[in-house]
């Protein structure tokens, strides 16, 4: 008789079964459609290359040697450091979220980026005023100075986030962030007259956020960095799970709260300070792609969505980069300008549709 009272009916059985099926089902979509997009992004652009040109160029049998540097010197490190950012901020989002228990955290709003972008400009005049030759030989490597910068400006702001935090609620918190962005802005224009003329054009370029400005030399340092976060982030899933119930019945639960606060921390800082380095600050991606994944998978658990953001984000990384680079006559698109039409609509559905927040 107990027996059959703790065994599980069929009617229960299939359904799980079947949410299984389907959830293993849009993994494998979402792999196909980074596959897709991953090719176009390599055979789309100024020049048009048919995807077995590109299939050939990946593989070193094309007989064109123009197709092959196309592909292999100009297109197919940008397309890479695409996926890698967009797993990346997919991965910090949903660690903020998490943290935070607030649906808007992200490092944009939460002032990570501006802090990363502060501690570049930093960066930048100091090799304005000393000289890149003296900043090179300061940075163990001449290409870890840009991203040694960013991250101390990102974990600065991610520390006094924390702090305030724990005496203000959600709204609040997010306008800190924003005020914090626009202070940023202040300072970094402010800091930018002590440079000369081609740096700061150079910090310009660098502020409007693109992939295109990843080359072989730098992606080695943006994938390490990158791929460390990844990894520090699936093993955090469980933890994460745990302070989605809170804090204090996380501590009931045996988890070191402290510690598995710091790791997050961490893991969040090692995925947004090299991407900002590296591209830019990204806007909205870390926000939407979080969402996005709930909503596919239809999950709240991190099991699920951990690797669900890092392929979502790859994805819509890849698909909002090809938008840019599709070969228009008249114009010239800006990576984030495609991230907003992208993100604000999402936002403002959140916003509308999360009671908390609109009681506040």
């Amino acid at each position: 008789m107990s027996t059959m009272a703790t065994r599980p009916s069929a009617s229960h059985v299939v359904p799980v079964r079947l949410l299984g099926a389907k959830r293993i089902a849009f993994f494998l979509i979402l792999l196909g459609l980074i596959v897709l997009f991953f090719l176009l992004e390599l055979g789309i652009g100024a020049v048009h290359i048919p995807v077995a040109e590109v299939v050939k160029a990946l593989l070193g049998t094309t007989e064109s040697e123009t197709t092959s540097k196309i592909i292999t010197e100009l297109r197919l490190p940008r397309t890479l450091a695409a996926a890698l950012c967009g797993a990346a901020l997919g991965a910090a989002g949903l660690h903020l979220q998490t943290l935070f228990r607030n649906p808007l955290a992200e490092p944009w709003s939460l002032g990570l980026m501006a802090g990363a972008q502060l501690g570049v400009a930093l960066v930048v005049t100091t090799a304005s005023v000393v000289g890149s030759a003296v900043l090179q030989k300061i940075a163990f490597f001449s290409h870890l100075s840009i991203v040694a910068g960013s991250s101390l400006g990102c974990i600065f702001v991610l520390l006094m986030m924390v702090s305030i935090s724990r005496y203000v609620n959600t709204i609040t918190l997010l306008i800190f962030g924003l005020m914090l962005g626009f202070l940023s802005q202040g300072l970094i224009s402010i800091i930018l007259h002590f440079t000369n003329q081609s740096q700061g054009k150079i910090f310009a370029g660098w502020n409007d956020g693109s992939f295109a400005g990843v080359y072989w030399e730098q992606l080695p340092f943006l994938a390490f960095f990158v791929l460390i976060g990844i990894a520090i982030s699936l093993m955090l899933v469980k933890q994460l799970n745990a302070l989605q119930l809170g804090e204090k019945y996380a501590a009931t639960m045996g988890m070191n709260v402290k510690r598995s606060r710091i790791l997050i921390l961490c893991s969040a800082v090692l995925l947004t300070a090299p991407v900002t380095a590296y591209c830019g600050p990204i806007l909205f991606l870390g926000m939407i792609i979080p969402h996005l994944t709930r909503g596919i998978f239809s999950s709240g658990d991190n099991k699920i969505l951990m690797p669900g953001v890092l392929l979502v984000g790859a994805g819509i990384a890849l698909a909002a980069d090809l938008i840019v680079h599709l070969p228009w006559e008249r114009h010239f698109l800006h990576l984030n300008a495609i991230a907003a039409v992208l993100g604000a609509p999402v936002v403002m559905y959140v916003i509308l549709r999360n009671r908390k927040i609109r009681s506040l």
